[in-house]
């Protein structure tokens, strides 16, 4: 058992003994080390349950956890009620033994095990090459997963796509037009149509198998799914380059072929909540307590996305999955919850999804805003940006802010080759862990999880430590709460501590026993920059 762990175990024993139920224990890392390893609050949240003062439910709390030294050495109270928790050294050093007993398993959980989670993300249309606009959704969607496996889920990747309606028409259009042009034909090339040099490759792979023979054949499907088969090949890889696949594609034309999408508007019509009004028909979500009614399908006969989104939501749950996650960018903010208020009036459980947007990404370089259109010929792709900044460097300035924040991607601290960046400044403690281990074993020394901790004293020693061993509830609280950047954030502050403590401690020393000690530790946090570096899709090199 761990501190921590021992510590809730206390507090719940003493809710359990007040006959409270309704509080949850909460422990907090104090940003000052003199106040303690853990914090809690629970004083002050009990106050109203038990009608006293929160200091004197402090004492009362403090009173009646049992100290016992193999986890804690002391408690105090500070504040209004506020409980710091002083863990046990020789807990410490256990647990630090630990670490280096499960290696890639340290930080791993049993939370989900037995459950399955499908996520589903980017699912672009095949328009276009990815863009920046993306990615962060690709990087978060791909971290989510990792997170959730990392806490014994079985996770499916799924990328839901359209290869129907307007944008794919306009977009045969648009290579049947840059056809023409390659033959040498004058035409007229609508605004809104695509304009990236990738349709005219796609054009001139047309005209290397086809010749002329289609030039008079505006209505031929080879100019729509030949520039559907390419730009999905070109997605695909562009997504292994970021380190990942996908489980499954599923088209959004497998919704109409098995009549899914008849049976939602016949299903809500028996409700009452389907009217037919200007030729359109209308989902009356007003009813449901939604500020206005939604069409879902247009004049045209051509259904708006929600009514196939509500389809493919409905297919999700009859999978069986027990969480199903959308990754969306803020452009689908206005139109989810339509679609899981349809799926609700359906009778099927919306609990079990959870639906994470994130905010747009500025990329800026010398100080001034790119700006980019998919459809204009001044955008950037994912690609162009792995080939300037790399695939780590890219993953890691996704990750680095809530998804809940708008994101500036700055090109130039990404391009800096230093600990200035600091993805860098991460991998570069990872490295230098290595070439230290590395110069230990020239002297015959190595890390050993048996090696004596008790000669690790120091001030930056024990806060190392006590960082370490927080690792595995940022892995589970990444995951529990959708937020990569806590991991992040975790591993900038545990190389900071690392660098710290190698500015101050000399690791191979004339001490034998001494710097096992200290070996072991830096191997301990080689382990959980690589664990958690893992987790984020990011290497861990031993020479930088």
């Amino acid at each position: 058992m761990t501190a921590k762990e021992y510590i809730s175990e206390q507090l719940e024993n003493f809710l359990k003994f007040k006959h409270i139920e309704d509080l949850d224990i909460i422990l907090q890392k104090p940003k000052d080390t003199k106040h303690g390893d853990f914090a809690s609050n629970l004083a002050l949240q009990a106050a109203r349950h038990l009608k006293k003062k929160p200091a004197d439910i402090a004492a009362e709390i403090r009173d009646y956890i049992t100290i016992d030294e193999q986890y804690i050495s002391k408690i105090e109270i500070a504040g209004p009620g506020f409980l710091n928790f002083f863990a046990a050294s020789d807990n410490l050093f256990a647990q630090l033994s630990q670490i280096l007993e499960q290696r890639e398993q340290f930080g791993r959980s049993d939370l989900g095990k037995g459950k399955k989670a499908q996520v589903e993300f980017v699912s672009a249309n095949p328009t276009g090459p990815l863009t920046i606009g993306h990615g962060r959704g690709a990087v978060f969607g791909d971290t989510i997963c990792r997170l959730l496996e990392a806490n014994g889920y079985d996770v499916t990747r799924e990328y839901y796509f359209n290869n129907a309606g307007r944008q794919m028409r306009v977009l045969g259009e648009s290579v049947r037009l840059r056809y023409l042009e390659e033959l040498g034909e004058t035409v007229t090339f609508p605004d809104d149509h695509y304009q990236g040099n990738y349709i005219r490759d796609i054009a001139q792979t047309i005209i290397k198998k086809h010749g002329s023979a289609l030039k008079d054949d505006p209505e031929s499907l080879v100019f729509k799914d030949t520039a559907e088969a390419a730009i999905f090949a070109d997605i695909k890889q562009t997504i292994k380059r970021l380190g990942f696949e996908f489980d499954v594609f599923y088209n959004e034309k497998t919704l109409y072929d098995e009549g899914r999408i008849d049976a939602v508007v016949r299903e809500l019509n028996k409700k009452g909540l389907i009217a037919c009004r200007e030729n359109a028909t209308w989902f009356l979500s007003s009813k449901l307590g939604m500020e206005q009614d939604r069409v879902f399908v247009k004049s045209s006969g051509e259904p708006t996305y929600r009514l196939p989104d509500t389809a493919y939501h409905i297919e999700k749950i009859k999978r069986g999955y027990d969480l199903i996650i959308d990754v969306f960018g803020a452009d689908h903010i206005a139109a989810f919850p339509d679609v899981l208020a349809a799926v609700k009036a359906l009778d099927y459980d919306v609990e079990k999804i959870k639906v994470l947007i994130h905010q747009f990404v500025t990329l800026t370089e010398n100080g001034e805003k790119v700006k980019m259109s998919t459809r204009k010929a001044n955008f950037i792709t994912l690609d162009d940006l792995m080939d300037d900044v790399g695939e780590d460097v890219t993953r890691y300035f996704f990750l680095m802010r809530n998804m809940n924040a708008h994101l500036n991607f700055d090109l130039e601290l990404a391009r800096t080759q230093s600990d200035e960046n600091p993805v860098f400044y991460i991998q570069y403690a990872h490295a230098r862990i290595c070439s230290i281990i590395s110069l230990g074993k020239t002297k015959q020394l190595s890390p050993d999880q048996n090696a004596n901790f008790q000669l690790l004293k120091e001030t930056e020693e024990l806060n190392v430590i006590k960082h370490l061993l927080s690792f595995p509830g940022i892995v589970k609280a990444s995951a529990v709460h959708y937020e990569p950047h806590r991991l992040v954030n975790y591993l900038f502050e545990l190389a900071s501590l690392f660098h710290r403590f190698y500015t101050v401690c000399r690791v191979v020393t004339e001490d034998a026993e001494l710097s096992k000690a200290r070996l072991s530790l830096i191997d301990a946090v080689k382990t959980v920059l690589a664990n958690g570096l893992g987790l984020l899709g990011i290497s861990a090199p031993e020479q930088m």
